[in-house]
């Protein structure tokens, strides 16, 4: 049954589609070494058919390392690097031949785009990328984005593919995020253990009282857990996208897009920001500046720069251009901007006027220390 609260699903025209492994795998999955059930990988590929009529979907995939760890016979899912990394070379090709060859028999032609959080975050790389995809869906081709597992390594993996589905949200400016689940949507417990745990269907906004109610419970084939999804809906609700977490079924995304209640949406909150600034949210944070309450309300109520006046604390190290959170004294982070100078120089000039600045460090780049150009406040 169609749910009129949900008639403006019907209308998204560039949905970012997220499919786990857990979800590829289906109840052939088993703990450790994931076996792609192929009737269900050709189902969702009928459901990616039909969510293309009309509009420029993109699909963000996990699977390689799962895939990999099949035709490498291995015992479990790798938890050493290299191994892993092995795994997902042998892996994507694989992925990537299945989605071609079922796409095509469907009438359309996919890309494989391999993403890592260095791409986002280095501003030229970013444009690349964004440029690429807007010509491939001008062209009505169906990007298949995944980590590049291969070369990633700790300081620039995105961790889990919910966060960067996320990202890919801003990055080809979508109006939707569906993500694909085994757990079916958010529960007001974990249904596989308490028989009265309730699905919400509708969640206004990401607290951390509702990311309370998931638990980080990563299984044998993926890497992340409801949380992650909850996460991953707060970073694009809070800039002005709606999410979806629905089950992996075959069928649930063509009813979802049909307005039917399934799963759970998470609504937007408020207008789109500013792709520069929702770019800004998606990069990691060097540092962190804590400031006090007259600088928050100038930040907040008088979207203003921060000056050095108003800076309390600087934690971690960070240079010039680099993304930092500001936050209050007690730590709570209420805003992400580039820093102005480095962690060393906000030290040295916190607390004084701007026009002090350059008699202490000897030069002045600016009188603040994030311009209000490049920051975007998050709370």
């Amino acid at each position: 049954m169609t749910d009129s609260s949900r008639s403006f699903l019907a209308r998204c025209r560039r949905p970012v589609i997220k499919i786990g492994s857990a979800v590829l795998s289906g109840a052939g999955g088993k703990a450790g070494g994931a076996q792609l059930d192929r009737q269900r990988f050709a189902a969702l590929c009928d459901d990616i058919a039909g969510a293309a009529q009309g509009r420029t979907p993109v699909v963000v995939s996990s699977g390689a390392v799962a895939l990999g760890v099949e035709r490498l016979a291995l015992a479990s899912r790798p938890k050493e690097m290299a191994l892993k990394q092995a795994a997902a070379a042998v892996g994507q090709s694989r992925l990537m031949r299945l989605y071609d060859d079922e796409l095509e028999e469907r009438g359309l032609r996919c890309a494989q785009v391999l993403l890592t959080h260095a791409d986002i975050a280095n501003r030229g790389r970013y444009l690349n990328a964004r440029r690429a995809l807007a010509e491939l869906l001008a062209r009505g081709v169906v990007p298949v984005i995944n980590e590049n597992d291969t070369v990633s390594v700790e300081e620039i993996k995105f961790g889990d593919n919910d966060a960067l589905a996320a990202m890919v949200v801003d990055l080809i400016e979508a109006d939707l995020l569906v993500i694909l689940t085994d757990a079916g949507g958010v529960y007001s417990a974990d249904p596989r253990s308490n028989a009265a745990a309730e699905r919400i269907p509708l969640i206004a906004k990401v607290t951390a009282e509702v990311e309370g109610l998931a638990k980080d419970s990563a299984g044998g084939t993926g890497t992340g857990g409801m949380i992650t999804k909850l996460r991953a809906a707060r970073r694009v609700s809070e800039a002005g996208v709606p999410c979806a977490i629905i089950p992996g079924h075959p069928g649930a995304l063509t009813r979802l897009l049909e307005g039917e209640d399934i799963g759970t949406l998470v609504l937007a909150q408020g207008e789109r920001k500013r792709l520069r600034k929702r770019w800004m949210l998606d990069l990691k944070a060097r540092g962190e500046i804590r400031v006090d309450e007259g600088a928050r309300s100038a930040l907040i109520d008088g979207k203003k720069s921060l000056l050095p006046s108003g800076v309390r604390e600087v934690l971690g190290s960070f240079l010039s251009g680099d993304p930092v959170e500001i936050a209050t004294l007690d730590g709570q982070a209420f805003a992400r901007g580039l820093a102005v100078y480095s962690a060393d120089e906000v030290r040295r000039i916190c607390g004084l006027r701007s026009a002090e600045i350059e008699s202490r460090l000897g030069y002045r780049l600016l009188d603040c220390v994030v311009h209000r150009d490049d920051l975007v406040v998050t709370a």
